[in-house]
């Protein structure tokens, strides 16, 4: 198993064990699980990922292609932005959503947002400059 995969197999394991709380890395961050299907192997898959939750709408929230700063989008966006669909463990709750990506001055505000707050996400944003633009997605409860 490779090093990420194990990584997000003890983070998967202690959000479940914990009631969608982890420690390390993500201790006091919100996070969710991500359910989506390959867009070629059509095999189900589960991401750990730190959201925003929006302002006023608690059915919806926002996540981040960041990849960890990578040059290169993550496999999680690519097949939820192709499937338009997926769904979310959130705390003990798991739900459809649908998926729109953000753009323009809507994705950067968001973005903004989660930079602030967290800051490694700036730092992100910075190794991907000239790159690529990290993607956000809003996932809707279906």
């Amino acid at each position: 198993m490779s090093d990420t995969l194990d990584w997000n197999a003890k983070t998967i394991a202690e959000f479940r064990a914990s009631e969608g709380r982890v420690g390390g890395n993500f201790e006091g961050a919100p996070l969710v699980l991500l359910h989506h299907r390959g867009r070629k192997s059509g095999r189900e898959h589960v991401n750990p990922t730190m959201y925003l939750p929006h302002d006023t709408e608690p059915d919806i929230i926002y996540v981040f292609a960041t990849k960890g700063g990578a040059p290169t989008n993550p496999d999680w966006y690519r097949n939820l932005a192709a499937a338009g669909v997926g769904s979310v463990e959130r705390g003990t709750e798991t739900y459809k959503v649908t998926v729109r990506e953000l753009t323009g001055a809507e994705r950067d505000r968001i973005y903004a947002e989660q930079a602030r707050r967290y800051p490694g996400f700036a730092e992100y944003a910075r190794q991907t400059a000239g790159v690529r633009t990290i993607p956000v997605l809003e996932l809707r409860r279906a």
